[in-house]
């Protein structure tokens, strides 16, 4: 077998039909067999999918666990030479799983591939190009050209002599070797959602390159879950989820000084922001407590976060996954539609 391609199924079984009739219309040249792992599958509406492709391999998650976990499983019984980790939401629009298998055939310096995803317009999606670009990100400071170049100067772009190398894969779609699950285990079966692709490609990439191809695309519908980000902004630019996520990957992979700037940081913002819109709306219109919505959004997650805190820390083993309560994304969404 030459590629094994595995798939999450969370309540999505159009969209993986969609997924698998692109992948059966445009691929040819390989051997492939399809592995889903259904998180839901009392909800998931698996028999859909299983009476449209009765030949897929089928797997029953016992608990929903999240996407790192369940590509664990169906890594774990997978046949092929190559895996393909592929999102449900996604389209193939040409033979480019053929493309990746022999582009990874010849280049035994790579460990594991990605594909450039596109929106289903046909326009490309941006990506974050390494892990310092990812991490400036984090940081809350003031839009200047002066702040960018000192952010930079701390954390610098690498630089390969390859130009198709890069620090992470995007998780939607990872084309890597076999021993590439073997020697690193798989994803951390600590992250629930989010930051799962990022820490595991640090590992991975210690075992070979990790790269994109230009002439390697799909497209990416990225189908909506309740811990996608609502009320975005230039405080709150990521769910409260992700926050978590990010933060544990940050502490597995550069340590304990760099989680605990990034939580002083959070902290010494509050009165900073408060402080910034206050003036902002006592100039408006006289009245300093107005319009401080994004910023009350703001202290709920920090305060998530916290709860996260001594966890995070003592990297204490088990599934980093939020409560209900917890999920200030979802929460003020329901409420704005009320």
């Amino acid at each position: 077998m030459d590629v094994s391609i595995i798939i999450i199924n969370y309540r999505t079984p159009q969209l993986i039909i969609n997924c698998l009739d692109s992948i059966y219309k445009f691929t040819s040249g390989i051997s492939f067999e399809v592995v889903v792992v259904d998180n839901d599958p009392e909800n998931g509406g698996g028999e859909l999918v299983r009476k449209s492709y009765p030949e897929i391999t089928w797997i029953d998650s016992p608990s929903n666990d999240g996407f790192g976990i369940a590509n664990n499983r169906g890594m774990a019984v997978a046949k092929g030479k190559y895996f393909l980790l592929l999102n449900a939401d996604t389209l193939i629009t040409d033979n480019v799983i053929y493309r990746c298998f022999e582009r990874m055939n010849v280049r035994t310096d790579i460990i594991a591939c990605g594909a450039l995803q596109y929106y289903a317009d046909g326009s490309p999606m941006p990506f974050y190009q390494s892990f310092n670009d990812f991490r400036r990100t984090f940081f809350i400071l003031p839009i200047s050209n002066v702040v960018d170049k000192i952010v930079k100067k701390f954390y610098p772009e690498p630089e390969y002599a390859d130009p198709d190398q890069h620090d992470w894969l995007v998780g939607a779609f990872i084309f890597l070797r076999r021993e590439g699950f073997e020697k690193t285990g798989g994803f951390s079966d600590d992250f629930f959602m989010y930051g799962e692709d990022v820490e595991w490609s640090g590992r991975l990439g210690k075992l070979g390159k990790l790269c994109y191809f230009k002439d390697c695309t799909f497209i990416h519908l990225e189908n909506n879950n309740p811990f996608r980000r609502t009320n975005i902004s230039w405080i709150n630019r990521f769910s409260t989820q992700m926050q978590i996520s990010n933060f544990l990957w940050v502490r597995k992979q550069y340590g304990i000084f760099q989680y605990l700037l990034l939580i002083v940081h959070y902290i010494m913002m509050i009165p900073v922001i408060y402080g910034w819109k206050m003036a902002f709306n006592l100039k408006k219109d006289g009245n300093p407590f107005t319009e401080l919505r994004t910023q009350h959004i703001y202290v709920r997650k920090t305060r998530v976060i916290l709860k996260y805190f001594w966890k995070t820390l003592l990297l204490k083993k088990g599934l980093y996954k939020i409560k209900p309560e917890e999920n200030i994304d979802l929460l003020t969404a329901v409420h704005e539609q009320r």
